[in-house]
């Protein structure tokens, strides 16, 4: 289906390990170090994909290709499944500083909900009068952003981006150009809603936009032709990935304009889903052999946990993967 921020590529390497990596890149003013900390399931070494971080390192994710289920994750490898009660298939895309989420889930008829877990108390979240939906950030406020779309099935056309806080939504694509599908991804406590939309026409595959009380703009590293925002932090650092000439793909930090690309050592796909204060961001990567991995990258002297074996926590429902459209994403159709 559509969350541009997972692919459904599969994984052979286990554990969690320790690597470093560097942001660099046209328009950077220098590159900046990270130790970069890989995250893989204990028992689904095959996929992992890391969607969203707040403030304490905690992280919002989900494992499985075929089959998702959610969690959440205290660094450096304590996982606790998180499941939307009841589902048949569920994920967790993000994370506020209280610990409550944002995610998505299937029904047991195949409605995709969208959906938030605060303080321990699950409610569902969807536009009224809409028949798919999917939530994808949250900020200290509770209030969270996502899409709705008009086919039940696929979730493919029509999507539109919002924000929604107590109920009430607000269109978000009604503020973006004329485009075929939008798609709202990050909040800051700021109200700063970050995403993407499909271009009505042009070359575009994918624009990344910024939405500051109602004001818009582009967000395009490097003049890329497909490029996607997935996270803010309070700071307004914002993250995501584009696609580079050679239809390679890569995450980014856009920290006060200034563009910086990133791939993990042995990444060839990377894709950078949420940003803390701290400037530590939290995603995942294709390798060679087609693995996918999750992984957080931390600024040069920030603390960073020391690995250890991984503990798995709680029980939970399996959850929901959908299938990638584009270079090993799922996302916005084309």
């Amino acid at each position: 289906m559509l969350l541009r921020i997972l692919n459904t590529n599969t994984s052979k390497a286990a554990g969690i390990g320790i690597a470093m990596a560097m942001l660099a890149g046209a328009g950077a003013a220098q590159a900046a170090a990270l130790t970069v900390q890989d995250v893989q399931f204990p028992t689904d070494p095959t996929f992992t994909q890391l969607l969203g971080i707040n403030n304490a390192g905690t992280v919002a994710g989900f494992h499985g290709a075929a089959v998702a289920q959610g969690f959440t994750l205290n660094l450096p490898g304590t996982f606790t499944i998180q499941n939307f009660p009841g589902s048949v298939m569920s994920m967790a895309t993000g994370i506020n500083s209280a610990g409550s989420t944002a995610g998505i889930y299937q029904d047991a008829g195949g409605t995709t909900h969208g959906y938030t877990n605060i303080g321990g108390v699950f409610a569902t979240v969807d536009q009224p009068g809409t028949v798919f939906n999917q939530a994808l950030g949250i900020n200290s406020s509770n209030a969270t952003v996502g899409y709705f779309a008009l086919d039940q099935a696929a979730g493919q056309m029509g999507q539109s981006a919002y924000s929604q806080k107590g109920g009430v939504f607000t269109s978000i694509n009604a503020l973006l150009p004329t485009n075929n599908n939008s798609q709202a991804v990050g909040i800051n406590n700021a109200g700063d809603v970050v995403g993407f939309y499909l271009p009505a026409s042009g070359p575009d595959t994918s624009l990344g936009f910024l939405d500051v009380n109602g004001t818009i703009s582009t967000v395009d590293p490097f003049g890329s032709t497909n490029t996607q925002a997935l996270g803010i932090s309070n700071t307004g650092e914002i993250v995501g990935f584009y696609t580079d000439a050679a239809g390679v793909q890569h995450g980014y930090t856009d920290i006060g304009g200034t563009f910086a690309s990133f791939d993990p050592v042995g990444s060839v796909n990377t894709t950078i889903n949420g940003v803390n204060d701290l400037g530590q961001v939290a995603g995942f990567f294709t390798d060679a052999n087609a693995n996918t991995i999750g992984f957080v990258g931390t600024p040069a002297g920030t603390a960073v946990p020391e690995p250890v074996s991984a503990t798995l926590l709680g029980t939970g429902l399996l959850g929901l993967a959908w299938q990638r459209r584009r270079r090993g994403q799922a996302g916005v159709a084309a």
